[in-house]
């Protein structure tokens, strides 16, 4: 199928309701999403796949899947790189971008859910992720990607990864307000890691080859709030041509003839994040063609060799496809996660601020 065109108010609910049906059958019983049956889990995609369920009001398997990331977290707040049933698949490394992710699904699901229990819940989780992602990040703003099998800092960093993690500062602070312990401390870490994106470039890709021929350092700054909407649009026209094909949707790097469904969705919630609405609902129409009777997209499309590949259909792009649809319908409380920068004003500086302007009215 293809030619879906959402809009405010028109989320076809039968029709994806067997792609949360798919991500249902892949839980698994410990509450581990993996990226298939009999595939391995890591920590983000796993988040992005209770994402999905919680859009499409499976709470507990929602629910479930977070648990299972609480109740496997190492003692310094990370994650291995990946799972598989039940152990640990890759003890190689635990990337930062993976271990702040928690926080960003936790405030999800609690925007949709309203489970103040299950926030207070898996707080301590999120403060001991958080921490151990700001201590990776360096004096000049950037966040180191991993750390090894030892706990040394793989010193380097990538937009994409530090692009998400400022995303997931945003939602911890959230939390932290939401449950009346707000971390300024994660708020100042945001900012300096949103200068150094903005302004330290070089701080990016310094040990390894660039990284700006995939498509996601091209729009995850736009996507989680580093560009402000006021430059977005501009951004994201200057290498449209190189990402972007016409029918079919973006490219997952520039130089391969390869087109991937989880990147154009969230292609999609970034050009709804810069206002460009039109072009946001005419990308995400290009891709229900991957789509399989039984709810479940294929990860992309290589149209030079007119061949769907690799031969998967991974839960996270089931995932990317429900949140994408959540944003342009506005179906769920957390329809504006992607599009907007909400940081919650901090109660205690409201107080002050109150307090001070009494006091001068009484003088």
């Amino acid at each position: 199928m293809s030619g879906l065109f959402l809009s405010k108010g028109l989320y076809p609910e039968d029709f994806f309701r067997p792609t949360v049906e798919f991500l249902l059958r892949e839980q698994q019983a410990d509450g581990s999403i993996p990226w298939f049956d009999g595939g391995h889990a890591d920590p983000w995609d796993h988040v992005e796949s209770a994402m999905g369920l919680s859009i499409g009001g499976e709470y507990p398997a929602a629910e479930r899947a977070y648990y299972w990331l609480r109740d496997s977290q190492l003692p310094d707040g990370s994650w291995w790189a990946a799972y598989r049933a039940g152990e640990v698949d890759n003890r190689e490394r635990r990337e930062t971008n993976f271990v702040a992710y928690i926080a960003t699904g936790v405030w999800h699901h609690y925007l949709i859910s309203g489970n103040r229990a299950f926030l207070k819940s898996m707080w301590p989780c999120v403060q001991r992720a958080m921490e151990f992602v700001v201590g990776q990040q360096s004096a000049h703003g950037e966040i180191n990607w991993a750390v090894d099998a030892d706990g040394k800092p793989m010193v380097d960093a990538l937009v994409t990864g530090c692009a998400s993690i400022y995303k997931s500062l945003e939602c911890a602070w959230n939390i932290s307000v939401t449950l009346g312990e707000p971390r300024k401390d994660w708020c100042k870490a945001r900012h300096k890691l949103g200068e150094a994106m903005r302004h330290k470039p070089e701080r990016f890709d310094r040990t390894w080859e660039s990284k700006a021929r995939y498509s996601m350092d091209w729009f995850y700054p736009v996507l989680t709030g580093v560009i402000p909407t006021a430059k977005a649009s501009a951004h994201l026209q200057k290498r449209w041509v190189e990402f972007v094909e016409a029918g079919m949707g973006c490219r997952c790097v520039s130089d391969e003839p390869w087109v991937t469904v989880a990147e154009s969705c969230e292609l999609t919630m970034a050009l709804l994040a810069a206002g460009d609405h039109a072009r946001a609902v005419t990308v995400y129409s290009w891709l229900h063609q991957w789509r399989e009777s039984n709810g479940e997209y294929w990860t992309g499309y290589q149209f030079v060799e007119d061949l769907l590949w690799p031969d998967e259909r991974p839960t996270w792009t089931a995932a990317a496809i429900l949140l994408a649809a959540d944003a342009l319908t506005e179906y769920t409380p957390a329809h504006h996660l992607f599009k907007e920068v909400r940081l919650l004003p901090d109660p205690w500086e409201a107080e002050s601020r109150e307090t001070e302007a009494s006091e001068r009215y009484r003088g």
